[in-house]
């Protein structure tokens, strides 16, 4: 029986998350906890969706998305269960975007994510490093985070411009895609809550 996916956040549709139109999964649970994570809320492994892969990929493939982009938490912390998922978007002929905070050498070292890495066509490595913000590269937060293109299959993007979504639902929840230094984000939010005239959550 396949591991189930600790599922903590499905957006259908985003630019923000890698290049083009692309679904994003958040996964529950980190072992990292980088200091200064844009999402702390993802490092407990308790809460999220238990969710299987099949039903997961299945979700993943019906937004008729360009690829999914797999985030947490950590997703190689969960890597059985998403390598399950990464090959079904994959033989779907989608593409497959993985972010980590491990080094790409330490993964090719270890027997467990083999199989995530296999079904994984870009791959973001390296811990988030507070004191290293990349204010010029899309995608990522901090310079010593790497791109590792596996195939072909994703073309070279990095002059794509960097993204940050909103999206603000009638009761006034305030959803953030993308990355944005605290400050930056802070401001923004608090613009919102005062056109609003109510809390802004993240």
């Amino acid at each position: 029986m396949s591991e189930l996916v600790r599922l903590a956040r499905f957006v259908d549709r985003t630019t923000a998350e890698g290049p083009g139109e692309r679904t994003a999964v958040w996964v529950q649970g980190c072992s990292i906890r980088c200091p200064g994570c844009f999402n702390p809320h993802l490092f407990t492994t308790r809460g999220g969706t238990p969710v299987s892969p099949a039903d997961l990929t299945a979700r993943i493939l019906a937004t008729g998305t360009d690829g999914v982009t797999l985030l947490g938490g950590e997703p190689f912390d969960q890597a059985a269960a998403l390598a399950e998922v990464a090959a079904g978007v994959r033989e779907a002929g989608r593409s497959v975007m993985t972010f980590t905070g491990y080094e790409y050498n330490d993964l090719k070292a270890d027997p467990r994510a083999a199989a995530l890495l296999k079904s994984t066509d870009l791959l973001v490595t390296g811990p988030f490093r507070n004191d290293k913000i990349d204010n010029i590269r899309p995608w990522v937060g901090s310079t010593n985070q790497e791109f590792v293109y596996l195939t072909d299959r994703i073309p070279a993007a990095l002059d794509t411009p960097d993204r940050l979504e909103v999206t603000v639902t009638p009761d006034g929840e305030v959803a953030v895609n993308g990355w944005a230094d605290p400050d930056t984000l802070d401001a923004l939010l608090d613009g919102l809550s005062r056109r609003r005239g109510r809390p802004a959550s993240r």
